[in-house]
C-alpha cells in the first residue's frame, strides 16, 4: 500500500534495441478534469532564460548560484537524506506492436551489440572521455550547478516495457516532450547520462515510426549557447566548433559504440508524463527545464525508439536532474523479457518505503568514485562467485578496479546478457560443464556456451549460481537469469560470455529480471530483492 502522500505517475517503459527511433505521436487530453501540475522551475536552470524560443535564438544568461549557496544546499540535502521524501510513483504501460523475432535472432543481435557496447564504455573510461566535462568544469575555473532548493515529497514510478519482440535487450520508457507535448519512446541507460531524442532538422538519422521532433512545434524549447557555462557539461565534436557569435548554439557530440552516437544542439526542454493520483485520476505533470541534447546527425542500431533517457551518475542524467525532486535514489524493476504486453516493468525516481520493508533486500556498497574517470558507471565489488555450492577459485584480483579506472565491475540496464573477465568467464562456464549432468552438450553452438539439448524436460535441474561482493552482501539468482531457452529448439545455454582481462565486467538487464533494483547514490549503495515484477 502506498500512503495518500503518494503519487502514481503513469509513464511508458519499453525494451528495445540499443539505439533509438522515434514513436507515433501519442495523443494527449489536456482539456481532463484533473489540469497538469506544473514544477517549480530550477533555479540552477537559470543560468539560460526560460524564454521560450521555436529555433536556435539567442538567450540571456544570468547569474549561477554561489559556492556558499550550493554548500548550503549540499548540507540541507543530507540533513533530508535522514528523514527520506515520500515518493513519487509512476506507472509505465507494457507496449507492444504486433511483431514477433525469433528469441535465438534476438539474443545473437542483442550480444552482437553488447560487445560493441562494452568495447566502447572500456575505451570511454581508458581515453577518460568524460561525457559529463566535469573535468572540463574545473580546467575552465567554473563550478556549474546542477541542484535546486525545490525539494517535492514524491516518487515517480514509471512503466517499462520489454523490446524482445522488436529483437531487442534494452528497456523503453515513454515520455512526452515539448509544448504541446508529444509522445516519444526513450531507451533507459545506466550507463550514459545525455538524455536526447531526434531532432529536426535531421540531417543524417536512423530510420523511425514516427516524426522527429521538432523544436519549432514547441513554445518551451530553450536553445542552450555556447557562451552560456552549461554548455560546458556536454562533449564537443571533434574537431570542435568555434563560438563565434553570441546566439551560436552549443554543439554536443555523445557515443557508444563503433557506429552508435549522436550529434547535435544542447537545449533545454519540458518533459511530461502521465501522473495518476491514488484517488484513480489521470493528470499530467511537467517537469521543465531539462538538459538533452536534441540529435540531427545520429547513428546505430536502435530498432524504435526516439533516442536515449540517461540514468548514469553524471549531472546530466535524467535521474541526477530530477535528484532535487524526488532525492537521491532510483530503482526499477524488470519483468521477464519474454513477458506478454499485459504486464509491465516500473522505473521509481524516488525512495520507495514499501520496498524498503522488504524481507529479503539486501545491499552492497557502490565503489570506484576515486578510481573511475568517467565518473558515470555504477560499480560494485565482486568477491567471489559460486556456481552450485562451490565458491570457485578465482583470483580476487581479478574484479578489482585499477587506479586508473580500468576493470571493476559494473551494473548496467543497457547491456542484454552478463560479461565476465576472463579468467572468471573461463572458470564460471568449467564450472557448469563439469556440474550439469543427464543433459547431451551441444558442440559448436554459435556465441554461448555451453548449451544443452533439454527436448522433452519439463523440470531442469541446473547447478545454483551466485555473486558474493566484497562486503559481505549475497546475491543469488534463479536459472531463469543465467541461463536461456531457445524456443523452439529446446536448447538452454549459459547467459553470461566473457570480457578481455583488461576490460570490465558487467551485470546485465537478463540477469536483473524479477529483481527489485535500488541505486542510492547518496548512500552509495545497490539494492536487490527478488521480485515479481509483473505483480508489483
Amino acid at each position: 500500500m502506498v500512503t495518500k502522500l503518494s503519487i502514481f505517475i503513469l509513464v511508458s517503459l519499453s525494451l528495445f534495441s540499443f539505439c533509438f527511433v522515434a514513436s507515433r505521436e501519442f495523443g494527449i487530453n489536456l482539456n481532463s478534469s484533473a489540469s497538469g501540475i506544473e514544477f517549480p522551475q530550477h533555479p540552477s536552470f537559470n543560468v539560460v532564460s526560460s524564454s521560450v524560443n521555436s529555433g536556435c535564438n539567442h538567450v540571456t544568461s544570468t547569474s549561477m548560484l554561489t559556492r556558499e549557496e550550493q554548500t548550503s544546499i549540499d548540507n540541507q540535502d543530507e540533513d533530508d537524506f535522514t528523514q527520506p521524501k515520500e515518493a513519487v510513483k509512476f506507472h509505465l504501460r507494457h507496449r507492444s506492436d504486433g511483431k514477433t523475432t525469433d528469441v535465438k535472432d534476438s539474443v545473437f543481435e542483442s550480444t552482437s551489440r553488447d560487445l560493441g557496447r562494452i568495447q566502447t564504455l572500456h575505451t570511454r573510461i581508458v581515453e577518460k572521455k568524460n561525457q559529463n566535462s566535469v573535468s572540463r568544469l574545473a580546467k575552465d575555473g567554473e563550478k556549474t550547478v546542477i541542484s535546486s532548493q525545490f525539494e517535492l515529497s514524491g516518487k515517480l514510478m514509471a512503466t517499462l516495457e520489454s523490446g524482445v519482440s522488436h529483437g531487442s535487450g534494452e528497456y523503453f520508457m515513454d515520455v512526452f516532450v515539448g509544448t504541446p507535448p508529444k509522445h516519444f519512446s526513450l531507451i533507459l541507460d545506466t550507463g550514459s547520462d545525455l538524455n536526447w531524442i531526434q531532432c529536426v532538422p535531421c540531417y543524417d538519422c536512423f530510420e523511425q515510426n514516427g516524426p522527429y521532433y521538432d523544436p519549432k512545434d514547441s513554445t518551451s524549447f530553450t536553445n542552450i549557447t555556447c557562451h552560456d557555462p552549461m554548455c560546458h557539461l556536454v562533449s564537443s565534436p571533434d574537431p570542435p566548433q568555434p563560438c563565434k557569435t553570441e546566439n551560436q548554439s552549443c554543439p554536443y557530440y555523445y557515443w557508444y559504440g563503433d557506429s552508435s552516437n549522436t550529434t547535435g544542439d544542447f537545449a533545454l526542454e519540458t518533459f511530461s508524463v502521465n501522473l495518476t493520483t491514488p484517488s484513480g485520476n489521470s493528470e499530467i505533470k511537467k517537469v521543465e527545464n531539462v538538459m538533452f541534447g536534441c540529435g540531427h546527425w545520429n547513428r546505430g542500431l536502435f530498432h524504435g525508439a526516439a533516442g536515449l533517457l540517461g540514468l548514469g551518475k553524471g549531472p546530466l542524467s535524467f535521474s541526477s536532474q530530477l535528484q532535487s525532486l524526488y532525492g537521491h535514489s532510483f530503482s526499477y524493476c524488470l519483468v521477464n523479457r519474454n513477458s506478454n504486453s499485459s504486464v509491465s516493468s516500473k522505473l521509481i525516481f524516488g525512495e520507495d518505503k514499501e520496498f524498503l520493508k522488504h524481507p529479503n533486500l539486501n545491499f552492497t556498497s557502490l565503489v570506484g568514485e576515486k578510481e573511475n574517470p568517467a565518473e558515470t558507471f555504477y560499480y560494485v565489488q565482486i568477491k567471489s562467485i559460486i556456481v552450485g555450492d562451490e565458491v570457485l577459485k578465482i583470483p580476487e584480483e581479478t574484479w578489482n578496479l585499477s587506479p586508473q579506472g580500468v576493470g571493476g565491475t559494473i551494473i548496467d540496464s543497457g547491456t542484454t546478457l552478463s560479461y565476465f573477465v576472463e579468467p572468471a568467464h573461463e572458470i564460471i562456464k568449467g564450472a557448469f560443464v563439469n556440474k550439469v549432468k543427464g543433459y547431451p552438450l551441444i558442440q559448436d553452438f554459435p556465441i554461448l556456451r555451453p548449451c544443452y539439448n533439454v527436448s522433452g524436460v519439463e523440470n531442469l535441474e541446473l547447478p545454483s549460481f551466485g555473486i558474493t561482493f566484497s562486503d559481505g552482501a549475497v546475491w543469488n539468482f534463479p536459472v531463469e537469469n543465467y541461463f536461456i531457452k531457445l524456443d523452439p529448439e529446446d536448447i538452454v545455454c549459459l547467459a553470461i560470455l566473457g570480457t578481455p582481462n583488461s576490460a570490465m565486467s558487467i551485470i546485465g538487464n537478463y540477469q536483473q529480471q524479477n529483481f527489485h533494483i535500488l541505486y542510492d547514490t547518496k548512500g552509495s549503495r545497490l539494492g536487490y530483492a527478488p521480485t515479481k515484477c509483473a505483480d508489483a
